[in-house]
């Protein structure tokens, strides 16, 4: 495949997962018997994702979430049952696809990316020892920061059931088909990528390996797993791509983070203000 055609695939790629997951929201939503357009809904994911790549633990992503919706009119304890119910339903998706390729790849991957991890774990201990102080920072940080960020959008448990009890099933059974499209997506991106080169790495233990340096991301606290995720692309978790990784590393990061970034910062421009945004950066502005 040509580095143009990778290239095409993989904006088709992001766009679908864009799509997939603004369906998933729209729909949840309505099923509360709200309405939000499509466009609204694509704001609330464009938004939340630039909110989870910028903040450590990805903390900051869904009150900006919550708060795009209350915007577009969505009452918050609606919006907050949307967003459990999304979740909910997803985690199972992202669990049975990892298994899946984990039963048919994962000892083939390991076989070439757990001796290329541990050499450069010896050889590179020092930027290990620094990313792990800065996680655990990142990690005191956060239990600081939660209650704060999660202040404002807290309501009272009676008017949560309600919403519970209002949720037809149709969104939910849905929205399993639209994480199956959003999580495959996002996870052949790496793939593509590398098709481009001359010898590409396996494309089943790439996979894999894409799925763990995604997924991955929402357990390590710095923001999007800057640090420890990259460490662990150039050090073999996304195969031997030879003399290409550095760059391999910029387009994965462009097409699966930098992207979020910018379309959730014109968003939240266009809806809230550049004031605002402001504001949200200033120090101790969560306190």
């Amino acid at each position: 495949m040509t580095p143009l055609s990778a290239h095409a695939i993989c904006l088709a790629l992001g766009g679908t997962d864009l799509l997939s997951r603004t369906w998933r929201i729209q729909w949840l939503v309505h099923g509360l018997g709200y309405r939000i357009s499509f466009r609204e809904a694509f704001g609330v994911n464009a938004i939340g994702d630039a909110a989870c790549a910028l903040s450590p633990l990805r903390i900051a992503g869904e009150p900006a979430r919550l708060g795009t919706m209350l915007q577009a009119g969505v009452p918050a304890t609606a919006a907050f049952v949307a967003i459990t119910y999304e979740v909910l339903a997803a985690w199972p998706v992202i669990i049975v696809v990892a298994a899946v390729l984990g039963w048919n790849y994962l000892p083939e991957w390991w076989a070439f990316a757990g001796p290329a991890m541990h050499r450069a774990l010896i050889t590179g201990w020092p930027v290990a020892l620094f990313i792990s102080v800065i996680t655990l920072g990142a990690w005191a940080w956060t239990r600081r920061a939660a209650p704060a960020a999660t202040r404002p959008f807290k309501r009272p448990i009676k008017r949560m059931r309600v919403h519970w009890r209002r949720m037809p099933k149709w969104p939910i059974l849905a929205s399993l088909p639209m994480t199956l499209t959003t999580v495959l997506s996002r996870a052949l991106i790496l793939p593509v990528l590398a098709s481009s080169l001359s010898h590409p790495p396996p494309f089943g233990p790439m996979l894999v390996g894409s799925i763990a340096l995604l997924y991955s991301q929402l357990i390590l606290p710095t923001p999007s797993g800057a640090g420890a995720v990259d460490l662990g692309f150039v050090a073999g978790a996304a195969g031997d791509l030879g003399n290409d990784q550095g760059k391999m590393l910029l387009a994965w990061r462009f097409y699966t983070t930098i992207i979020g970034i910018l379309l959730g910062l014109v968003f939240a421009v266009h809806l809230f203000g550049i004031g605002v945004i402001r504001r949200m950066f200033k120090p101790g502005s969560m306190e």
